[in-house]
């Protein structure tokens, strides 16, 4: 009965199971083309050293870490076994017969339950691990801690000013930026496959330490980890005489454990100050972007690898050692990684007119004597050489000036090509006995970069496109920051850092864009708009404290001042007050007064926390995020206007059930003080309030805003008409025209406001001032239009 249900629905099956189940005959695929490479390399005693032939080197580790990736994943994968069985039934019932591929795939299936353990087994062939032991001269210099970088003034340009203008080199370069994550995986993963070589091999042993004692897990692909110490373990217990490589293991795990996090932790601090000073002096002078380019990009590789690491081991680490994976200060480290990128972006030219003449200069010149003096070339390296050495020497500055457009590609794929010719066992010129040659291609592929690849090298050394898989932890970052003064002017980066998140995707998986752009849209805008929330929180506190400082120089109006003489005189004659204890009144201006510079009142933080606000806000103009343009300051400029409204409408203080309202003249007061502070956010950012003003007053002149919410307007008629004008109908108000104002008459039950208070002059310009013309002819209208009602009932009486 089962199976005749799927018989029914056996062309759906087909249908939404292809896309999984041809998906893992690709992976079956590739695995063969893997293999069989991996043969050809071994026959042909292919040479690899990451120092000499990089490219090379870094492709065949990139290679077996992909594969082996790969295959993990396949494991990971619960359904698989049912998606091919159910694909195949599906298949049979259709066409008659099994799809073609399904024996080998399903054995592949079932060999690679455990895929770490087969390939092991794949590996013993391939057990020359070259490749790896040539990390010796790249990892332990990379591996270093923070005090050893602070010792060797690691990334500074002024700790030797007499060398400042002299190029960054090294006979290492593509060595010196190459990404810390990817240098473990090969390490833990190549010596998991290829482990005989750790019995016998003091190199090997010491790298696959330093290895295991710097992580405990690897990132897979984007969030899935791999946790090392665990899976090795498992992998060695099984092998006889391994007792030692399982305790090297418990005792990195320990290592790892207990001191990872503080050295990671002690590594950010460091790269916090050393990315400042570098982005202090090439904003300064961006000329240095040329010799000291090195620099840069290493300073973002560097702080790249060391925010991964903490992002990966946040979730995956023990509780008691917290502490270590919740770093406050990440969104510093990020803001400067952003600075240098925007330096590089914008002074692009100047590093291409400096490597433009490095190239036809002096690299060229040195490649041609190297070239000259090889005891043996053949006929095809010769002419590939050659036109590297043309390539460079046609180069000049006025290309530049021109706006050509270079393309370097095709000289690094030919020197891709060479190395591959020169480092087979059999090669008539052996890139092995030339390592001078090897060194000097790899520095001049690197001044390549930096002429017509430079958007490719920000994205290889500084892209952090994977806060896109830890939303949680990037929004809990982003909160930290606000909450913290001191880095809540960094938090810019958060919202620049959604411009990295289309970088992930592929074009051989274009379904995913829109998921991966609607997800950097969305944080992006949520980014800006808690910004400008929490600016406008500031702002508003701010507003109520000049409210209620100008609230206290309103005691200087003669209605208050016989308390004041009243205080004055008996002060004077020594008499006591009729109230005890009665506290003295503060005078307006005492909250000027310091007895020194370490009073810091309430104000001078709301100040100091938006000014630092401020500043992340008004970073930059705007920034592009998947074909979106986001403006940081209108975020700012709506909120103000919203919250702006909310206030004038809620400093009338009208109350509906006891009919009080504020008086028009302190409601002007207040709303002067208020657009005093908002005037002053102009100094802090480059937004247009005069803006804010006339789009919200002038809405306060009519009956109603924008929002259908009653206006200032509509509340002071609505209580002049029911509050005012029906006590003078009652007969409990008249008008007195010496005193140019409606007063209250003397009756049993005494109103509840001063009607002299809301109708003299002074009260009435106020009025006007706040309503203007359009609000004081509404108000005319309206009290026009009662009275007229209340004539034509009298003349219908009389």
């Amino acid at each position: 009965q089962q199976l005749a249900q799927l018989q029914k629905e056996k062309s759906e099956i087909l249908k939404n199971l292809a896309l999984y189940y041809f998906t893992f005959v690709d992976v079956m695929e590739f695995k063969d083309h893997v293999c069989e490479l991996l043969n050809t390399i071994d026959v042909c005693q292919v040479f690899f050293d990451i120092t000499v032939n990089f490219d090379l080197t870094k492709n065949y580790l990139d290679l077996i870490i992909t594969y082996t990736t790969l295959m993990i994943l396949l494991s990971r994968i619960e359904e698989r076994k049912a998606i091919i069985g159910l694909y195949n039934y599906a298949h049979e019932m259709t066409h008659g017969a099994s799809d073609r591929e399904y024996p080998r795939l399903g054995q592949m299936i079932v060999d690679y339950e455990n895929p770490l353990k087969k390939m092991m087994e794949e590996f013993v062939p391939h057990s020359k691990v070259y490749a790896l032991i040539s990390l010796q001269m790249v990892y332990p210099r990379r591996n270093l801690s923070a005090d050893q970088w602070r010792n060797a003034q690691l990334l500074s340009l002024i700790s030797a000013p007499s060398t400042m203008l002299n190029p960054a080199q090294s006979d290492t370069m593509p060595c010196e930026y190459l990404s810390l994550d990817a240098m473990e995986k090969w390490i833990i993963f190549g010596f998991i496959l290829c482990h005989g070589i750790l019995n016998s091999d003091a190199t090997a042993l010491n790298l696959w330490k330093l290895a295991l004692q710097s992580s405990s897990c690897l990132a897979l692909f984007r969030d899935e980890v791999f946790h090392i110490h665990k899976a090795a373990e498992d992998l060695f217990v099984n092998i006889r005489g391994y007792n030692k490589r399982i305790n090297d293991i418990r005792e990195c795990k320990e290592a790892a454990v207990s001191h990872a996090g503080s050295m990671h932790r002690e590594r950010r601090k460091f790269l916090r100050s050393a990315l400042k000073e570098l982005a202090t002096v090439l904003s300064d002078q961006p000329g240095l972007l040329g010799p000291k380019a090195l620099f840069v990009f290493m300073a973002l590789s560097f702080a790249r690898d060391e925010i991964i690491w903490l992002l990966r081991h946040a979730d995956n680490m023990p509780k008691k050692s917290a502490d270590d994976f919740i770093d406050k200060h990440i969104a510093e480290l990020i803001f400067y990684m952003e600075e240098l990128r925007a330096h590089v972006r914008k002074y692009g030219p100047v590093m291409q007119r400096y490597y433009v003449q490095y190239l036809s200069g002096f690299d060229a010149v040195v490649l041609n004597e190297l070239v000259q003096n090889l005891s043996v070339c053949p006929e095809d390296e010769s002419i590939i050489m050659s036109s590297f050495v043309n390539t460079m020497t046609s180069l000049s500055v006025k290309q530049v000036e021109d706006g050509e457009v270079f393309d370097f590609r095709g000289m690094r794929l030919d020197w891709f090509r060479l190395q591959a010719y020169t480092s087979v066992s059999k090669a008539s010129l052996g890139l092995a006995d030339h390592r001078e040659l090897g060194k000097m291609m790899n520095t001049i592929i690197f001044h390549t970069k930096m002429v017509d690849s430079l958007v490719e090298m920000l994205v290889e050394t500084s892209d952090l496109s994977i806060f896109c898989f830890y939303s949680r932890a990037f929004e809990k970052m982003f909160q930290q920051c606000l909450e913290l003064p001191s880095q809540s002017r960094y938090s810019i980066a958060f919202p620049l850092l959604c411009t990295h998140f289309m970088s992930c995707t592929h074009e051989l998986c274009p379904e995913e864009r829109h998921h991966i752009g609607d997800r950097s849209l969305s944080l992006c805008n949520m980014f800006l708009d808690e910004m400008a929330k929490q600016a406008r929180n500031l702002i508003t506190d701010i507003c109520t404290e000049q409210c209620t400082l100008s609230d206290q120089a309103s005691m200087l109006l003669p209605k208050h001042c016989a308390k004041t003489i009243s205080q004055a005189v008996n002060k004077k004659s020594k008499k006591q007050t009729g109230k005890k204890g009665e506290p003295e009144r503060e005078k307006p201006g005492v909250e000027s007064m310091r007895k020194n510079r370490l009073v810091v009142t309430n104000l001078d933080k709301l100040h100091t926390a938006l000014s630092e606000l401020c500043f992340s806000i008004n970073y930059v103009p705007n920034m592009v995020v998947w074909e979106h343009t986001f403006t940081p300051r209108e975020y700012l400029t709506s909120h103000l206007e919203i919250r702006f409204t909310k206030s004038i409408v809620g400093m009338t203080m009208y109350n509906q059930a006891t009919q009080e309202i504020a008086k028009p003249s302190e409601l002007l007061t207040s709303v002067r003080a208020y657009m005093t502070v908002l005037q002053s956010i102009e100094n802090y950012v480059q937004i247009d309030i005069t803006r804010v003003f006339n789009n919200v007053l002038l809405q306060q002149t009519q009956h109603l805003d924008s929002h259908g919410e009653p206006t200032i307007t509509s509340l002071y008629t609505n209580w002049y008409l029911e509050t005012l004008l029906r006590q003078v109908s009652n007969g409990h108000i008249a008008y007195f025209p010496a005193m140019k104002a409606f007063v209250n008459l003397p009756t049993e039950n005494e109103l509840t406001f001063n009607a002299e208070e809301y109708s003299d002059i002074s009260e009435m310009r106020a009025l006007s001032e706040l309503l203007g013309p359009y609000g004081m002819k509404f108000l005319s209208e309206s009290l026009m239009w009662h009275i007229s009602s209340q004539v034509a009932e009298l003349k219908v009486i009389l």
